[in-house]
């Protein structure tokens, strides 16, 4: 056999065994990291038992209910809206995993835009996933997703995506943000139907409170803060002070009433629940980073946002403690924790009474593989 026959059977088989490889780690991020249904969940449903269209698609999600012994009011947490946001994912794992509701409901969704966990965001040099140990020498994994909704599930992008209820004109890739499809329709984009099933679960349920979980780069203005809507404002303002006695500084923002499509915005106006974000301080998402790696993710440590720091140019402190994936989904459950208190103290007939939240200082102590089943 001549050489160069050899050689093209070594190049053909090569290629076949990368197409291997790699088809089976973009099939791998279709299946779903493993979350551990603690003692306080009392049922496990789906999204589409809200919005039946959504059945059979990516953008069906598990939803987790704790239904409290006495009744009361209602809550749902949204996790994973931007899946490269880990601390919303986390945050609601550790929710489904520890926690128990003494008195009304409480509803999480981990996976609050299912289909953006089944990729990554493309040349932004991201790790597919990343891994916590438990004490007992076990690992986790969870996958680190994009900001938007897969292409394969819903493809093209316009030039210009038109938010259908008010007309706002945004950048043409926002329209697999499932952050700007609120209050969703049935006849719109696969996005936006995943918004209509949570806009429909709220009205169904009658939630009284929704909690949006978010990350942002620390050179983003809305950092380590909470945006409400105007009807939420009072008890968001409770909340600041619980925290800040707690020794957790957090910003208070009103949402904006001409940016549209988002939940802050949106299922306030929609829907009779109170509705808010929480943001934390992640400099994986930020443009000033260095190598975007799993440390990066679980550590929160980067010498560029030290430098940056030093410069003026961050609207959050940064040294070279960095923002660990740990007080960043301690903020989140201590603010859920500070809702909670506030909704039942302001509402009384609304009270939600929860137990078991971690700790934000046991967190840092212990680190979050300790609450991890």
């Amino acid at each position: 056999m001549k050489r160069h026959h050899i050689t093209a059977i070594i190049v053909g088989c090569a290629a076949i065994a990368m197409s291997i490889i790699s088809g089976g780690e973009f099939l791998a991020h279709r299946k779903p990291e493993i979350i551990v249904t603690g003692p306080g969940v009392t049922s496990v449903r789906k999204l589409s038992e809200w919005y039946p269209g959504l059945a059979g698609t990516h953008g069906d999600t598990d939803v987790y209910v704790f239904q409290g012994k006495e009744p009361g009011g209602s809550m749902l947490v949204l996790g994973g809206t931007h899946p490269n946001e880990p601390s919303g994912l986390l945050s609601a794992v550790l929710l489904i995993e520890n926690v128990r509701a003494a008195r009304g409901t409480l509803y999480v969704i981990p996976r609050a835009n299912n289909s953006g966990f089944t990729h990554n965001d493309p040349q932004e040099g991201a790790p597919a996933s990343f891994s916590i140990n438990t004490p007992d020498g076990r690992e986790r994994t969870f996958r680190y997703g994009s900001r938007a909704t897969n292409p394969l599930d819903q493809w093209p992008d316009p030039d210009v995506y038109i938010h259908a209820s008010t007309g706002q004109h945004l950048s043409g890739n926002e329209t697999r943000n499932l952050n700007r499809g609120y209050p969703g329709r049935t006849n719109g984009t696969f996005t936006e139907k995943v918004c209509y099933g949570i806009t429909e679960l709220i009205r169904n349920e009658n939630i009284n409170l929704t909690i949006d979980l978010h990350e942002a780069s620390p050179e983003y203005p809305v950092i380590n803060a909470i945006v409400s809507h105007e009807r939420a404002m009072p008890l968001a303002s409770g909340v600041v002070l619980g925290l800040e006695m707690q020794d957790i500084l957090i910003g208070l923002e009103p949402s904006p009433k001409n940016l549209r499509g988002l939940t802050h915005r949106e299922l306030g106006d929609a829907t009779e629940t109170f509705a808010v974000l929480m943001e934390t301080a992640n400099p994986a998402q930020g443009r000033l980073r260095g190598r975007t790696d799993e440390a990066l993710v679980l550590e929160g440590k980067d010498p560029y946002y030290v430098k940056a720091q030093q410069l003026g140019r961050l609207y959050v402190p940064f040294d070279e403690n960095g923002h660990p994936l740990e007080e960043r989904v301690g903020r989140h459950l201590a603010g859920i924790t500070e809702f909670a208190f506030a909704l039942s103290m302001d509402y009384p007939e609304y009270e939600v009474e929860l137990e078991g939240i971690p700790d934000y200082y046991e967190l840092q102590e212990r680190g979050i593989g300790s609450y991890l089943k």
